[in-house]
């Protein structure tokens, strides 16, 4: 039987000419590029050369580029050294004052975030977290009511993972930009950075950093065809942060352990290749988006999460009335259709979806997620077949269930 993969923004599969780009590093050309001899600076020059590509696809300086091993650690590594750093500083300078730093973010960030604000709360840090209504979009206003003089860092994700939300990112950054002039001219020394995860977002949103706004930004390249174990962090010249691992002199000493080169190699491949083809996957994949959607939403008692119009184009979360997202999963899985329910980084986990919590749906039907997620060797006829079981497995999963599906449209 055939597979049907709608499982992109989890992991995608390696593009071919990623893998035959990187494969030499993992044979002949495996030298470690912190050695001094020949093989070891041919993997060196290899680094620095995908280093150089990826700063160029961003608009940044090859030395704002810091590798590391995926999402997870890039958004760790920008939370944590900016925080840490600026503590530090603070004590250096023996400022003693009970005002601890203050950090922006939203409820429906990557665990990644969420769960690093709240390791930085246990140190003092104050954190505040920004509603997103039901459309799962930060209002500007609220951003800017929430900058204090206190506040070092806001960090908004570009596009959410599970609903595909797109934020106003360059819309914050000019907010933050403003606010940061005006603190120059009062004498505030307090840093103010901006920080977005764009895990979702570099493969079909415009990226330039400096046109965002951005101070920091995350990658990860699975997300993208390249392989698992690579990510980078964007972190603009300027920016104070405290290394978080600590080891050799590696990445310049921002990020000690040895490179992983075939991983770089391929991550710059790749983005290079996303880039190239951006315009003509976009038209196609929002295409066969809106017509899944269009579908989908037929079946009674459905919703789309989500903003309709400002979202990634491959991404579509729906949430069904007394159905269970698990064994709506179990289900499609015997037609080898591949999807999630809520964020598949925590689909292990018995608990609703915080970000559709945060979107002011009720425990039981958010309970009932399924995310929908295209990518390159998506074809109509997936989607179709697709369309064709998930009524009739709505259908019997709600006569199942100890949640009794009902006409109302209350969410």
């Amino acid at each position: 039987m055939k597979e049907h993969y709608f499982d992109y923004a989890a992991t995608t599969p390696v593009d071919k000419e990623v893998f035959k780009s990187l494969e030499p590093y993992l044979k002949e050309k495996y030298g470690n590029p912190s050695s001094i001899y020949s093989k070891g600076q041919e993997a060196r020059l290899a680094v620095e050369e995908a280093r150089e590509k990826i700063a160029s696809l961003i608009d940044a300086d090859p030395e704002e580029i810091i590798f590391t091993s995926c999402a997870t650690e890039s958004n760790n590594l920008a939370l944590k050294g900016v925080a840490f750093q600026h503590e530090l500083t603070r004590k250096l300078a023996r400022n003693n004052t009970k005002n601890k730093p203050h950090i922006i973010t939203s409820q429906i960030e990557h665990h990644s975030v969420l769960n690093t604000c709240k390791y930085l709360e246990q140190f003092g840090h104050k954190v505040t977290y920004l509603p997103v209504g039901e459309k799962g979009l930060v209002q500007l206003q609220d951003v800017k009511k929430a900058i204090t003089n206190k506040t070092m860092l806001v960090s908004i994700m570009y596009a959410n993972n599970e609903i595909g939300t797109v934020q106003s990112v360059a819309e914050i950054g000019k907010i933050i930009k403003a606010i940061r002039i005006k603190r120059q001219e009062k004498g505030n020394k307090t840093p103010l950075y901006f920080h977005t995860d764009a895990v979702q977002a570099i493969q079909y949103l415009p990226t330039n950093v400096n046109k965002l706004g951005v101070d920091l930004l995350s990658i990860t390249g699975h997300k993208f065809y390249a392989p698992k174990g690579v990510g980078a962090l964007y972190i603009r010249k300027g920016v104070k942060f405290l290394p978080q691992q600590s080891g050799g002199g590696q990445e310049k000493h921002r990020r000690a352990g040895t490179e992983n080169v075939a991983g770089i190699v391929g991550m710059a491949k790749a983005l290079e290749l996303a880039q190239e083809r951006k315009e003509k996957e976009v038209k196609r994949l929002k295409n066969l988006r809106d017509y899944l959607i269009e579908k989908v939403l037929k079946i009674p008692g459905t919703f789309l999460t989500g903003d309709r119009e400002k979202r990634l184009p491959h991404i579509a979360s729906f949430a069904f009335r007394g159905v269970e997202g698990e064994s709506l999963l179990l289900k499609l899985n015997n037609y080898k259709i591949f999807a999630s329910t809520g964020s598949a980084c925590t689909s292990d986990s018995l608990e609703p979806s915080h970000v559709l919590l945060a979107l002011g749906l009720k425990h039981e039907i958010a309970h009932g997620s399924l995310r929908v997620s295209l990518g390159r060797h998506t074809v109509k006829e997936d989607i179709d077949l697709l369309i064709k079981v998930l009524p009739g497995i709505v259908e019997e999963l709600r006569k199942i269930s100890s949640f009794k599906y009902g006409a109302t449209n209350e969410r």
